[in-house]
């Protein structure tokens, strides 16, 4: 039974705040994609070889890894707005600084400095952009997506054009665009409170001793290598020029944003984390194979590398999603240590890939690389039981998520209960009193399930709420609701990943209490993050067996028909 559907709130109506951050995520996305296209201009105006210009994604990435181990640090000691802006501060100058430099040595140190402001970037600006947003976090993951998306593929296109004309070009394009940026997040984003509890450098380095961290980091470090070995020196047997390249990579990176954000979500869950990363990676390893053997023949090269894309973008989102799932330490505390492994994995790849080329040929760091992907599968098999237990909530292993975790008193059996799904979000309170009057009627107790979900982008995760944020709203309503002569329960459904996985986890609840029936309200999120990660609503009426009642949180409901009420009242005798 369905009430009336308004209009979902538009992911772009946002503060200026969320769009200033936003603007800078497109030129950080454009960051490695930008500088692709000129790698072989650098080498031949600089007297360069290949495997010292390969140093620039070395230094880069190796500054980003050990700085990961201090963001989280940082950001708590000084906040994360003063961090995001530090961050931006830096790459404008070592940006600019890389294009005034006159030699190959110089760019390198320049990206090194480049890489420091990258990690402080990145460590903070979906955690300020999700912070910031109106009307729920939904609308700010799309924003931050598109920008991720905006990023990887017209990067590589505005490198082509600027390197055309010289190769300088790129990194006097990224200084201005930051500087731009750094101006629009002073102006426009306020102070955001800082963590109650201080994080140690060392806790990311304690977090690796968790078994399925670190299975999932080497798992990722071995995975960027044969990426960085790619990305560094596939465009050398291209025999392009800058604009050349650069409409090649971007035709690789469409491909990477659109299995990262549409593709990876739904192959996640039609087949489980693990099975979709093992093909991935084969497939992975099969591309890098092709590329070595066909070092010699351009054509080869070119398409193997926009193919790749796909695979790329599909392992980006759901590595991430997989360290997330079997990580028991804090989100901040996982991400850094996942990122000091994965950053450390690329930026050794590009080293070794060049004195590997020096003292044979092009081919042997792509073979080298493609045995890395393979390498990465069974190392992901060691961990395979944890994960598929997190995936399945089996109880077994480390802490697993989706959990449950009830809010004052604990759901009664032997009573059917209707159960009421919500978010954080405004039309929650209408849902939930809603489901109250649908309860009275059936003479059901209440169950209220919120959802307190972890949001998954790429390389980063954060919370979308704290869990004192998702207790305070369950307690609201439960107060709220104390006056009616119903029992009412509530719950945390914590959850990582696609919101289809949070449907199917309700659904399994619901027949394991035996519920008459479950009122959900409609998605403010839209049909395009819908779309992107999966309906909860759509996944729980394919997988529930009882009846799921849909209202709508912005109207008034429409009553429920006699021939329901009738229908649920007969069940309950």
């Amino acid at each position: 039974m369905s009430a009336s559907h308004g209009t979902a709130a538009s992911p772009f109506k946002q503060p200026r705040a969320v769009w200033a951050v936003a603007f800078a995520c497109v030129i950080s996305f454009m960051g490695i994609g930008l500088v692709d296209p000129i790698l072989p201009a650098l080498a031949e105006d600089l007297h360069a070889s290949p495997s010292q210009v390969s140093l620039l994604f070395s230094s880069y990435l190796i500054v980003t890894a050990v700085a990961m181990l201090i963001v989280g640090w940082f950001s708590s000691r000084f906040g994360a707005k003063r961090t995001l802006v530090i961050g931006l501060a830096v790459i404008v100058v070592f940006a600019a600084l890389a294009g005034t430099s006159g030699s190959i040595d110089g760019i390198v140190g320049f990206r090194a400095g480049w890489g420091l402001g990258n990690a402080l970037f990145i460590a903070t600006s979906l955690a300020v952009i999700v912070a910031s947003a109106s009307g729920g976090f939904g609308g700010a993951i799309i924003l931050y997506e598109t920008a991720l998306g905006l990023g990887i593929a017209v990067g590589p296109l505005l490198g082509g054009e600027l390197g055309e004309i010289s190769w300088r070009g790129p990194f006097f394009g990224v200084a201005v665009l930051m500087a731009i940026a750094l101006v629009a997040t002073l102006a426009f984003v306020p102070a955001l409170p800082r963590p109650e509890r201080r994080s140690s450098p060392l806790d990311p380095l304690k977090a690796l001793r968790h078994r399925g961290l670190l299975t999932m980091g080497i798992m990722a470090l071995l995975y960027n290598w044969g990426f960085f070995t790619m990305l560094g020196y596939a465009p050398y047997p291209m025999e392009l020029d800058a604009h050349q390249l650069g409409l090649v990579f971007t035709g690789w990176g469409l491909l990477v944003a659109a299995f990262s954000v549409f593709f990876a979500p739904r192959l996640q869950a039609r087949y489980g984390t693990a099975p979709v990363l093992y093909a991935n990676l084969l497939g992975l390893g099969i591309v890098l194979a092709v590329i070595a053997a066909g070092v010699g023949t351009p054509a080869v090269v070119i398409v193997a590398v926009i193919l790749s894309g796909a695979f790329i973008g599909i392992n980006n989102t759901l590595t991430t999603q997989a360290v997330m799932l079997v990580s028991p330490v804090e989100r901040p505390v996982a991400s850094s240590a996942y990122g000091f492994l994965r950053f450390i994995g690329g930026g050794l790849a590009p080293y070794v890939a060049g004195k590997l080329a020096d003292a044979t040929d092009l081919s042997v760091p792509f073979y080298l690389g493609a045995a890395t992907f393979l390498l990465a599968i069974p190392v992901l098999a060691s961990g395979h039981r944890l994960l598929r237990a997190a995936e399945t909530d089996t109880g077994e292993g480390e802490p697993l998520t989706p959990v449950l975790t009830p809010v004052g008193a604990a759901p009664r059996g032997g009573t059917r209960p209707v159960i009421v799904v919500v978010g954080g979000h405004d039309g929650a309170a209408a849902t939930v009193d809603t489901a109250a009057r649908f309860a009275q009627d059936t003479g059901s107790p209440l169950e209220i399930v919120h959802v307190q979900q972890t949001a998954v982008v790429e390389e980063q995760a954060v919370d979308t709420e704290t869990a004192d944020q998702a207790r305070a709203a369950v307690t609201a309503h439960l107060d709220r609701l104390a006056a009616l002569d119903i029992p009412v329960t509530g719950q945390i459904l914590s959850s990582v990943g696609d919101h289809a996985a949070a449907g199917r986890v309700l659904a399994r609840h619901a027949a394991e209490v035996g519920a008459r029936a479950i009122a959900v309200g409609r998605s403010p999120r839209g049909p395009l993050a819908q779309f992107a990660d999966g309906s909860l609503t759509t996944a729980l009426t394919h997988a529930a067996d009882c009846t799921v009642v849909l209202v709508d949180p912005e109207h008034t409901p429409r009553p429920l028909t006699s021939a329901t009420l009738s229908e649920l009242r007969a069940e309950a005798h």
